[in-house]
Order: structure tokens, then C-alpha cells, then sequence
């Protein structure tokens, strides 16, 4: 893994980017969470592992079809870059609380978050964070997004059903 082949604007926007979003997550963390520590946690831990693995089947490997930053190889500012992902899960089940996402809902929630995944995904190309490669095309992430967000939101119904049957008890 190298430190980076060089340091420069892509680098400086995921640095501001991942301060970003750690700034609105620490600023949401001091309103009334409607959260469990542990789904706090579990939220964070989601984001980074459906994001990582992601990125390491459709970005990485034999499909190789994008590259995060300067490299096709691991540098230093990729594990930033991985970093960024925990907040997004945070959000995603923060706002799942918070607009009280039932089963009417719950299909025009995952088409925002599924637009607004093909948003950042976009911003990121525009930075010159991601490099599309291989015919790939931005289009082609929306479906991958819609099955991982739908993937998010019925892993969170899983966890507030335990949640409920254990309180419950």
C-alpha cells in the first residue's frame, strides 16, 4: 500500500468531505437520538461493510470497473475514503427513525437514498476521487444502489424487530 502517488485537489476534497460528514454526524449525536447505542453502532459498523464490499467487488478485483483516487493500487487516502461510508449508514438509519419509514413508505426511501448514493457517487467522480473504467457507467450503479440501500432498510427492520421482541421480554 503506498502513503499516495500525490497529494493533491482529490485528496484535499475526500479530507473535507469525510470532516464534513463526521461534523453532521457528531451534530446530529446531540439532538435526542432515536437510536439504541448499540444500533448507533451497528449503523456505522453497516455503512463501512456494505460500502467496502461494494467497492471491493464492482471497484476492485476482476471487475475493476473504477478506481478510488490516484491508483488502481491501495494507497493511504483509500482507507479515507472508506471512512466516509460510516456516517452515510448512520444517516440512513437516522433518518429511517426520524421520517418513521413504514412499509408505505418504504419503497420511496430507498429510491432517494438510491438517487442520492448515484449523487455522491457523481460528486466523486467529479473530484477526481473515482475514475470509471472498463465501459463502466455511472447508470450502472443506481440498481447496485437500490439492492444495498433495500439490503440497509430490511436489515434495519430485522434489528428493530429483535429490538422489540427483546424489550418485550
Amino acid at each position: 500500500m503506498k502513503l499516495w502517488e500525490s497529494f493533491d485537489k482529490n485528496e484535499i476534497i475526500l479530507l473535507i468531505l469525510v470532516a464534513a460528514a463526521y461534523l453532521v454526524y457528531f451534530l446530529l449525536l446531540k439532538k435526542p437520538d432515536r437510536l439504541a447505542p448499540q444500533i448507533r453502532i451497528l449503523s456505522l459498523l453497516w455503512g463501512v461493510s456494505i460500502g467496502t464490499l461494494f467497492d471491493f467487488t464492482i471497484g476492485g478485483g476482476q471487475s475493476d470497473f473504477y478506481r478510488v483516487n490516484d491508483l488502481n493500487n491501495y494507497e493511504v487516502t483509500d482507507v479515507v475514503y472508506y471512512l466516509l461510508f460510516a456516517p452515510f449508514g448512520y444517516f440512513f438509519f437516522y433518518y429511517y427513525e426520524r421520517l418513521k419509514i413504514s412499509k408505505r413508505t418504504f419503497i420511496i426511501y430507498m429510491l432517494v437514498w438510491a438517487l442520492a448514493a448515484v449523487a455522491m457517487h457523481w460528486i466523486l467522480m467529479r473530484a477526481g476521487i473515482i475514475t470509471l473504467q472498463k465501459g463502466y457507467r455511472l447508470a450502472y450503479s443506481f440498481p447496485i444502489f437500490l439492492v444495498t440501500q433495500t439490503l440497509t432498510g430490511i436489515y434495519l427492520q430485522l434489528l428493530k424487530a429483535k429490538e422489540k421482541l427483546q424489550t418485550a421480554e
